[in-house]
């Protein structure tokens, strides 16, 4: 998957941890990957009902991917999941956030003026305007930021590159935060190729980090913590096009998806919102009490 796909490290790592589950769990029939059959299987899938339909899937998926190896590199005669069907998944709409609640978090993230502050309202206005993940975000290099054309250059999942746009205000606020940026460096390093450095073993800001980062902002802004992360900042970037009337392959192309359908689901999230203004606004649709 590394050498022929490009898959991230927090891919490989996933589906790391499904194989081994799974090999825990043959172990327990007293079978190997080499002698499992798809009774075993859907033993295992079966195993995992009380576990989310995407989680089911996805541990499936592992198990076709690597089985589906076996038999082509001839260690297997066979493919034990060739028969076996995938779980309905339920596709959740995802959290979105508000423009007003945005404002809010920008607002509040950048009431100091400290290196924290800066370097905090600089990732709410990449993130936001841009719509990038989190592991996009964190790993992007410096030269990335200094491109004058008010573009990105990301590298995506896959290591597909793709371009990701800047507003005015975004600009800005790395403009800003390149002034501060060396007091982030490791200790004794006087450069780093990265936009965000830490002094992590990463050498640039951790996933977790920025979620805490959000987490304390949301509490701060007034906004339930559960609702804010990186990739309800993506959310809303998505939504908030889809709502201004962008085209769907235009959001589709920004947010770097392989396959349209997954970027359909945000034309279900602004189609309700719209939905709820309606009800609550037309005259027509309101409920009137019968006197």
């Amino acid at each position: 998957m590394s050498a022929e796909r490009g898959a991230s490290g927090n891919t490989l790592a996933a589906y790391r941890r499904d194989l081994l589950d799974f090999g825990g769990s043959i172990a327990g029939f007293g079978c190997e990957f080499s002698s499992v059959t798809s009774t075993e299987v859907k033993r295992y899938i079966a195993s995992l009902a009380a576990m989310a339909s995407s989680t089911q899937s996805r541990r499936l998926s592992a198990l076709r991917q690597f089985f589906a190896f076996l038999y082509a590199e001839g260690l297997r005669k066979d493919d034990p999941t060739g028969t076996i069907e995938a779980p309905r998944r339920e596709r959740s709409l995802p959290k979105v956030l508000s423009r007003g609640d945005i404002e809010a978090l920008i607002a509040k993230g950048g009431e100091g003026s400290d290196a924290e502050a800066l370097r905090l309202v600089c990732i709410l206005e990449v993130l936001y305007a841009s719509g990038l993940r989190v592991s996009e975000l964190v790993s992007l290099p410096l030269a990335a930021a200094r491109s004058r054309d008010g573009f990105l250059l990301v590298m995506g999942k896959g290591r597909k590159e793709r371009l990701a746009p800047l507003n005015a205000a975004a600009r800005r606020a790395i403009a800003a935060y390149l002034k501060i940026r060396d007091e982030f460096l490791p200790k004794g390093a006087k450069e780093s190729r990265y936009l965000f450095p830490s002094r992590s073993s990463e050498g640039h800001l951790t996933r977790r980090r920025l979620h805490q980062m959000l987490k304390e902002l949301a509490v701060k802004a007034n906004i339930d913590p559960s609702k804010l992360s990186p990739h309800v900042l993506r959310h809303a970037f998505a939504t908030h096009l889809v709502e201004g009337g962008a085209d769907l392959r235009s959001v589709q192309t920004l947010l770097g998806h392989a396959d349209i359908a997954t970027t359909q689901i945000y034309t279900h999230v602004a189609s309700d919102r719209l939905r709820d203004v309606m009800l609550s606004a037309h005259p027509l649709a309101r409920t009137k009490r019968r006197t």
